[in-house]
């Protein structure tokens, strides 16, 4: 079965796609029903679930392959390997989903409110999620067969959904145990509120924006005295209707008298204190600050402080309400905000108003700018739960990779605030509590044993309504890596699957997940969820800025799956996952790496046409020729650094010793060194040369599955009749025994054959030698033991580095030569009859000319401060890249003009 000329990704991904699950070959031990007794240690990795509604994107590529590259490397090495995969039900995401479908029908959410003109009907909420049910049927597994795409090798045969009938039971019993042991609780607190879509929603759900806003200076009359006021700076007037309080600095002394004194507050013509507060900054605005402690969470705090009364003056759509005086009721907050500016000018009281750049939270769904609004919600005491799940991390129990991202998951947990738990949405694990008539709440996993509870506590059988909030999404997630496993049933899979073995996730979920799994894990299994937690780095455009489709620099990884293939993206995004590095991705990246994959399929068709066929009995540690005992040591130590790259999490350093190899040493040099011998096909050394050319080829597809699994099990498969194998790659063994320390003397002659040559190129490259013209290669004054070598290999160093003759230095050919140095030994290339010497020394000052020229622009815009404060950090960063790559050009550029200049 011979292999096509050209590698085509798309129909050869979906055979291998196919046929991997067909044989169940993602399955792990459990999944296979392999005697227990049978299994080897196992190996468990959590998908972060992604949204239900959710489509690949390059985050999602780059988490995705990275825990592939893991799953496939120790599932090759022999552990029972887990990689359990499953989608979150994205509470608000698809509830606005389907909402807006049935808006398109006129139909909308019958929340208790008077029909709307014009819609043709309401529908109720069990009608509304049953509607969700259907959709997510119907479209709710776009994002899992994206995965597959991409090669992720999930155990699908266990693939779990956050709403599924096991994982809601795990979500209930762990609310009213929490709730039993008084760590969830009901409070009236500040929310993110969304004014659009009627809820309170998480600060992952907020999206920060920079705009220009206005700072405004509103005077309040000082209570008994007349014309004396106190100025108050601030960014929303409108809110001064819900003011309970001035705070001013305890020792600032321009208010120093006025602590304990009162303000009318105008137009609510309400009389409230001036107190002493930390709070207040004397070098900020005016220094006495207005407190509004249901509408801002930092005066929430103040307020509970000094024991303000806390008034809230919006209603769900932030529409000013009853709270406030009676013009003003009814009005959206944006008009309120003009109204109160008017009159507050027409009272004389609007001192002055000043530009000011500031920072808006916005609805990342709805847009709308979010509301802090005083509501009753549920909280969980994570306070508390936070204690242990600070000592597993100090105690090194989990470790962050990279290490500086515990400082993070530190700073955060040692100040962590309650966290709200209820949404008032209705897709999603409604709330376990119901509420007899006169509100007192019964919080049981089913309305029989709540009705039960209720008829205890009431002496007789009582109607109970149930809490119509539903629980944030992040809630039922914070279980995932033991809900997947059957939790709270006692099942084989939470034996042997938890704790899992390494998180791979963002950065920017650290607070939202990460800590919320260690905080549950540890309080219901006692055992931390993971071992380690991977922060892989943000996928930005080629210049290092976010993608976002406003700026038109999105990359859709289906795209260019479609036109590079899943190989060639998941080796570029391994290859440039440095630690701690952000991920600055372009085609044209993507493109080499295709190249890279075209070489290795050209390789295994060099290696078939010259009968290079596969012997499972070859034992390479037989070898006999020096060039097969180099290759045989530089491929297991290009394995040893891959297997330790990818046991430290360093997936570029692994990805990049497997290129080096595959690319380098051996198509560009072992394949180079052995062509001649293979014309000679009857020998014994081609023989030998076959037998090594296949065997090592075969390592470099099982070294290289991980990262590229569709073209080497396309090549495996294809390679494999002729000797006469039957299984897939994904189900073979990793590269064992290799020894990285047998034929060191091969392997230094001939990395002194490769640097020769090397270095014999490089002279031809900067002289600007026609690439076709033979020149004669000196050696002055060399060892005895360089000659041998030379003698040794001159064939392969004339053919490879086009050298018409190797000889001893004389005096006449100095004076003409370019010299060079290869491990202290001085070599000359006579060039005379080449080049022009006179020429390429104009050349190489013309360019250097240019090169100083680029490197003083450089180097004056980053010695400019005003350059580095105002430019983005991409481009500052970009313009360092191309100062640094300046600079070695330059050196090269020197160093030739120095060669030319001793002739």
């Amino acid at each position: 079965m011979s292999l096509e000329k050209n590698y085509q990704p798309k129909s050869i991904e979906e055979k291998h796609l196919q046929k991997w699950e067909l044989e169940k070959s993602f399955a792990c031990g459990l999944s296979n029903g392999v005697n227990k007794n049978d299994l080897l240690a196992p190996y468990t990795i959590v998908i972060p679930p992604p949204n239900v509604t959710g489509n690949l994107h390059m985050g999602h590529a780059l988490n995705n392959t990275l825990q592939d590259i893991l799953i496939r490397f120790y599932r090759m090495a022999g552990r029972d390997v887990l990689w359990q995969p499953g989608t979150d039900h994205a509470g608000i995401a698809t509830q606005m989903i389907v909402e807006r479908q049935l808006n398109e029908k006129g139909i909308e959410l019958d929340r208790g409110q008077v029909k709307l003109k014009g819609k043709e009907g309401l529908i109720s909420r069990e009608e509304f999620i049953k509607k969700v049910w259907e959709w997510k049927e119907k479209s709710g597994n776009t994002i899992t067969k994206q995965l597959r795409r991409l090669g992720a090798s999930c155990d699908w045969s266990r693939e779990r959904f956050t709403m599924d009938e096991g994982l809601s039971k795990a979500v209930r019993q762990v609310f009213v145990e929490l709730y039993d042991e008084g760590l969830i609780y009901k409070d009236k607190r500040l929310v993110n509120w969304d004014p659009k879509l009627h809820t309170a929603i998480s600060d992952l759900e907020v999206e920060q924006r920079d705009v220009e806003g206005f700072l405004w200076y509103l005077k309040y009359p000082l209570e008994g005295l007349k014309n004396k006021f106190i100025t108050v700076a601030t960014t929303r007037p409108e809110t001064m209707l819900g003011d309970t309080g001035v705070a001013v600095h305890p020792k600032d002394p321009r208010y120093k008298n006025l602590v304990g004194k009162f303000v009318i507050l105008p137009l609510a013509n309400r009389s409230i204190r001036i107190f002493g507060d930390a709070y207040s900054d004397p070098a900020k605005g005016t220094g006495a600050v207005k407190i509004t402690p249901a509408h801002d969470f930092n005066d929430f705090e103040v307020g509970k402080r000094h024991n303000l009364e806390m008034i809230n003056i919006f209603d769900v759509s932030g529409c000013l309400n009853n709270n406030v005086p009676k013009e003003f009721r009814g009005l959206d907050r944006f008009v309120a905000r003009e109204r109160v500016i008017h009159a507050m000018t027409e009272l004389g009281l609007l001192e002055k108003i000043e530009n000011n750049p500031m920072t808006v939270p916005y609805g990342d769904r709805s847009g709308e700018v979010i509301e802090p609004r005083l509501t009753d919600q549920w909280y969980v005491d994570t306070r508390t739960l936070a204690k242990p799940a600070i000592e597993a991390v100090e105690e090194g129990k989990t470790k962050f990779v990279p290490q500086n991202w515990s400082n993070t998951y530190f700073e955060w947990m040692n100040n962590i605030q309650p966290w709200c738990i209820s949404r008032q949405i209705w897709w999603g694990h409604q709330i376990p509590a119901w509420y007899g008539p006169d509100g007192q709440v019964f919080v049981a996993e089913n309305l029989d044993k709540a009705e039960e509870n209720a008829n205890q506590f009431y002496g007789e059988k009582t109607a109970l309504v149930q809490d119509p909030d539903v629980l944030d999404t992040w809630f039922s997630s914070a279980l995932w890596p033991f809900s997947t496993l059957g939790w709270p049933e006692k099942t084989e899979a939470i034996d042997r699957y938890y704790p899992t073995d390494v998180l791979v996730t963002g950065f920017d979920i650290i607070f939202f997940w990460v800590a919320r799994m260690m905080m549950m894990g540890l309080h219901f299994k006692k055992e931390v969820p993971f071992h380690t937690v991977y922060i892989h780095a943000l996928v930005r455009d080629e210049h290092g800025q976010k993608m976002s489709k406003s700026k038109g620099n999105v990359l859709d990884p289906l795209d260019l799956i479609d036109e590079y293939g899943a190989d060639a993206l998941r080796f570029t995004l391994a290859a440039m996952a440095a630690q701690g590095r952000d991920v600055k991705l372009s085609s044209d990246r993507i493109q080499g790496y295709r190249n890279f994959i075209t070489k290795l399929w050209n390789a295994a068709r060099y290696a078939e046409m010259n009968g290079c066929v596969f012997n499972p009995n070859f034992n390479p540690s037989k070898c006999t020729l020096k060039v097969n005992k180099w290759i045989v040591r530089e491929l297991a130590q290009t394995e040893f650094e891959l297997s330790k790259g990818l046991s430290d999490y360093r997936f570029n350093e692994a990805a990049n010793v497997i290129y080096q190899f595959t690319w380098h040493t051996f198509c560009d040099w072992y394949l180079e060194f052995t062509k001649t011998i293979l014309a000679n096909s009857e020998t014994t050394e081609a023989t030998e040369i076959r037998l090594t050319t296949a065997w090592v080829l075969d390592q470099i597809l099982l070294l290289l599955h991980p990262f590229t699994p569709f073209v080497t099990e396309e090549l495996w498969e294809k390679l494999s009749p002729a000797s006469g194998r039957r299984t897939s790659l994904i189900s073979a063994s990793w590269p064992k025994e290799l020894n990285k320390n047998a034929n060191q003397d091969a392997r230094d002659e001939m990395s002194w054959v490769v640097k020769l040559i090397s270095q014999i190129r490089g002279v031809r490259s900067e002289m600007n030698v026609p690439a076709r013209a033979k020149v004669s290669l000196f050696l002055k004054n060399g060892k005895s033991s360089t000659w041998k070598l030379l003698k040794s290999y001159s064939d392969i160093i004339q053919q490879l580095s086009r050298i018409k003759s190797i000889s001893e230095a004389t005096e006449v050919a100095e004076k003409d030569a370019i010299q060079f140095v290869v491990d202290e030994e001085i070599f000359l290339l006579e060039l005379t009859n080449v080049i022009n010497f006179d020429h390429e020394k104009d050349r190489l000052n013309r360019e250097l000319e240019k090169l100083e020229i680029e490197i003083k622009g450089y180097n004056s815009k980053l010695s400019n401060q005003q350059f580095l404060s105002r430019a983005p950090t991409e481009v500052v960063e970009d313009n360092r890249g191309r100062l640094t790559e300046a600079q070695n050009i330059k050196g090269k550029v020197e160093e030739a003009i120095k060669r030319l200049e001793t002739c």
